[in-house]
């Protein structure tokens, strides 16, 4: 840690040491028998108890995965837990902080371990420990003093209980660790991924390898409970891999008749439901502005624990944008839509695509989570903003979800605009979506896609970019963008094949053998 660092540490403890004695005031007047009535209850509730004594960092009430998660860390004094939490999910406050610290009042942690992605971030976690123990007025006064000796910035201190709490970064050798007679007996794992390190499987081994030799090493018989948190940023993360290592232990265990140590808790920020899974704190309508600014990749990596690697099938550097030829100029033009007939909330597309020799351009697009009734306004927009009625353009939807009440909507439109989009219900044979889609990446490979060099910034055009980047079997991404796509030039080359043919005729002279 560099002078400049510890610097930046030093003023932001004075600072939060402050903010900690003033708002956990105490009632001077109350009792010792309501004083120990009011411990009591809260020692029976990990969520009250933290609420109480924490102020500053229970702005709202816990969630319940947060009870969840400390009662089985409470439960099981044997145990190693992965907890799988979207960002914003206040990982470090409960497993680095609140947990450890009810396990201590509790006279059931005697030596805590923090590890950090590196030192700096560690010994910044257990400053925050530090300051509590030391400034916390309501701690104090429920448990008397707390701090005893060491500093935080040195990356050791020890309480007044004779609890010792140490700081070290992922790969620092914990051997021989001890505070006397006692070992760690409390490891929190707070945010160790990072994105170069997740590119680089020999790193990623070399850190699993470590957790399971080195720091697992440190513990002592019996009392050994490991706290593994972060959100899935990559799918060969340090996380992802403990994960899978936890899963073989549960089958094994299972197998064997062994009791069961491993724990994983994968809580992403809505449910399959949509709903909030912290709603003390967040809302559908914060998490759908959250999503919407991040774009589809990025929030479903940091808040939904869905790493989605870009350019499986379809590469960045294939997308390439140009201005466009005049409609009349095109040899075909042909509009597809993938509308999902599920629910307001999926994602449905609308691609005009036009096939000008080999070259295939991107007109316009509609990619959104939106009602049938909004695709529908979109589309009689557009028809009327490119005066497509002088152009002939096929339209096609596709023939799964060109139903009735789908073609009404589509119809109350056209009915408030006086006139109707002859719209065709492509039933034809799909066959394998994955296949399909895969079929038609060589035309961006060969360069012979382009994009709307004016919708370059437009939020439709951002989300199709998304899904085709995200696009690969089994990523769970949506794909009714890249599925459009398919649908469109599959018709283009349809329609440009039967006009440039010209059947001959003439006398064949060819002598046949039967």
């Amino acid at each position: 840690m560099t002078e400049k660092q510890l610097e930046r540490l030093l003023k932001r403890f004075r600072e939060h040491c402050d903010v900690i004695h003033k708002s956990t005031t105490i009632n001077i007047h109350e009792t010792p028998q309501e004083k120990a009535k009011r411990i009591e209850e809260l020692e029976s509730h990990y969520g009250k108890w933290f609420e109480y004594y924490f102020p500053q960092f229970a702005k709202c009430a816990c969630a319940p995965f947060h009870i969840r998660t400390a009662n089985s860390i409470i439960k099981h004094p044997v145990s190693y837990h992965y907890l799988e939490w979207f960002r914003g999910a206040a990982k470090s406050v409960h497993i680095c902080m609140g947990i450890p610290l009810f396990l201590k009042m509790k006279g059931e942690m005697k030596f805590m371990l923090l590890i950090g992605e590196n030192e700096t971030k560690a010994i910044k976690l257990l400053s925050d420990i530090q300051a509590e123990l030391q400034y916390n007025q309501r701690l104090i006064n429920d448990y008397g003093k707390q701090y005893n000796q060491g500093d935080w910035a040195e990356g050791n201190f020890t309480d007044a209980m004779g609890v010792n709490y140490m700081a070290l970064g992922l790969g620092q050798s914990p051997r021989g660790v001890r505070n006397g007679a006692e070992r760690p007996d409390y490891i929190g794992a707070d945010d160790l991924d990072t994105e170069k390190r997740c590119k680089n499987p020999k790193l990623i081994k070399e850190a699993v390898n470590w957790i399971k030799e080195s720091l697992w090493g440190c513990f002592d018989k019996g009392r050994e409970r490991f706290v593994m948190a972060n959100n899935r940023i990559h799918k060969n993360s340090i996380l992802a891999n403990m994960i899978k290592h936890h899963k073989s232990v549960i089958k094994k265990s299972k197998k064997e008749g062994l009791e069961i140590t491993s724990f994983h808790f994968k809580v992403n920020a809505l449910d399959k439901k949509g709903e909030p899974t912290w709603k003390a704190k967040y809302t559908k309508k914060y998490w759908k502005k959250k999503f919407t600014d991040l774009g589809y990749r990025s929030a479903q990596r940091e808040y939904m624990n869905n790493p989605i690697e870009d350019g499986k099938i379809f590469k960045l550097e294939w997308i390439q944008y140009t201005k466009l030829h005049r409609l009349s100029q095109y040899d075909a033009l042909v509009l597809y839509g993938d509308l999902s007939y599920k629910k307001n909330g999926d994602f449905k597309a609308l691609k005009l695509w036009g096939k000008k020799g080999r070259h295939f351009h991107q007109i316009a697009c509609f990619v959104r989570q939106a009602s049938r009734k909004d695709c529908a306004e979109w589309l009689y927009d557009l028809y009327e903003d490119l005066n497509l009625e002088k152009y002939g353009v096929l339209y096609y939807i596709e023939g799964l979800f060109a139903m009735d009440e789908f073609i009404d909507e589509f119809d109350e439109v056209g009915d408030d605009r006086g006139y109707y989009i002859p719209i065709i219900a492509d039933k034809s044979a799909k066959g394998n979506k994955f296949t399909r889609i895969e079929a038609i990446a060589p035309f961006w490979e060969r360069r012979q896609v382009f994009y709307n060099k004016k919708l370059k910034d437009s939020s439709d055009h951002e989300a199709d970019l998304d899904q085709l980047l995200a696009f690969e079997e089994g990523s769970g991404a949506p794909d009714d963008a890249p599925d459009a796509d398919q649908g469109a030039i599959a018709k283009l080359n349809k329609s440009t094949a039967s006009s440039r043919f010209t059947p001959r005729l003439g006398q064949n002279n060819r002598k046949r053998d039967f």
